[in-house]
């Protein structure tokens, strides 16, 4: 089956944060809601650019829609939770949704190109400006990322890991290591320390369960523990072994979490606040 259009993802993901609690990180999201809608591993591992699926491409459009319908909310840390209004509603009429959503933005930009009947490859443009804008400096980023050098993409890996916490980080990385770039020690309240062993993969496409066993089989009397960062994706099964039951964890860190933490630690990005100013009449009222 193909994948389906954006707007068969807005039930799904109303129904799985509610399931979650009321609240869901995006990287929850993208496990459960494929799964909620029985999606195969085909589908799943499709891809719509260098750095994304199809499916993690079209659910973010599906809750830019439920957002601007008043169904979800979002916070900086990419939590996205349930509003009041959501909590009241059971179902959505997809195409009630989408009329809503587009209508409510078309006085701020004129459109163009947008596909009526779904997402395919053509920009979804309905009239997000905030997701454009969003959408434009990922883009941007991850061009600079893909035109680095891999050993200058280890050196931004390292600045990063630092920037996070690590201490001692070195990149080690040399042929025939088994794809090991570095280690750096993590420190836990000032008290615990433990070794980090790390792959830095700068990568377009799919990161597949074999490359996670080559690296923990590497890992082998050097660490407990892995990490292991792309510029691309990782596929399901990839996960599943990252996390397999009596065997070294490692943690995955997939393109657009890259972006997210190079744009929170503000590495070759940088951030602009506008100033809002509004008078506040009521309290003037008061003196």
């Amino acid at each position: 089956m193909a994948v389906p259009k954006y707007q068969a993802f807005f039930n799904p993901t109303l129904q799985v944060i509610k399931d979650l609690g009321g609240s869901a990180s995006i990287a929850e999201l993208e496990d459960d809601v494929p799964r909620f809608m029985q999606l195969t591993d085909d589908d799943i591992a499709e891809m719509h650019d260098e750095r994304q699926t199809r499916v993690q491409y079209r659910m973010a459009w599906a809750r830019t829609y439920l957002k601007a319908y008043g169904l979800l909310d979002n916070t900086e840390r990419g939590v996205w939770v349930v509003t009041p209004k959501g909590k009241e509603v059971d179902r959505v009429d997809p195409r009630e949704v989408t009329r809503y959503a587009r209508n409510q933005h078309r006085g701020r930009q004129q459109q163009s190109g947008a596909n009526e009947l779904g997402l395919d490859d053509k920009p979804e443009i309905p009239e997000f400006p905030d997701v454009v804008i969003e959408q434009t400096w990922r883009d941007a980023l991850v061009a600079k990322l893909y035109d680095l050098h891999p050993q200058a993409f280890e050196r931004l890996c390292q600045r990063l890991l630092r920037e996070s916490g690590f201490v001692q980080v070195e990149v080690t990385g040399r042929p025939g290591d088994g794809g090991i770039d570095g280690v750096g020690i993590v420190r836990l309240g000032g008290l615990l320390s433990f070794p980090i062993l790390f792959q830095c993969k700068r990568y377009k496409g799919t990161v597949g369960p074999g490359e996670i066993r080559d690296f923990r089989g590497a890992m082998i009397g050097r660490a407990e523990r892995g990490l292991i960062m792309t510029t691309g994706t990782f596929s399901r099964d990839a996960k599943k072994e990252a996390t397999r039951d009596g065997a070294p964890l490692i943690d995955l860190v997939d393109g657009e979490q890259l972006l997210d933490k190079l744009k929170e630690l503000q590495l070759g990005v940088t951030v602009k606040m506008i100033e809002e100013v509004s008078i506040v009449p009521e309290w003037f009222q008061n003196l």
